[in-house]
């Protein structure tokens, strides 16, 4: 996702309904997202789809990692040979069904 340019991609909720078409084809096109405001404050962020899908991913990605540095420290570890028999006993069960 590109950085927002202050000149280009804030826009007034009447500028924005006026011309919706043409709004949603600059966000896909040119990967900026766009503000849209509401009495001069900020109301909303358009973004495209595919930023969209980064966002989520790279918030599941850096939720993982958390989960992971609190297991690590309350000591939930597993060394290499039991998660070996775990990955065979997952991979077991998934064969059954």
């Amino acid at each position: 996702m590109k950085a927002i340019s202050i000149a280009e991609d804030i826009v007034p909720i009447g500028r924005f309904k006026i011309g919706l078409a043409e709004w949603f084809k600059k966000v896909r096109e040119g990967g900026h997202p766009l503000v849209i405001t509401q009495n001069g404050k900020p109301a909303g962020v358009l973004i495209s789809p595919a930023d969209y899908d980064e966002l989520v991913y790279r918030q599941a990605f850096l939720e993982s990692v958390q989960r992971g540095l609190e297991d690590a420290a309350a000591g939930r570890v597993m060394d290499r040979k039991e998660l070996e028999a775990e990955l065979e006993k997952a991979r077991l069960n998934r064969r059954k069904k």
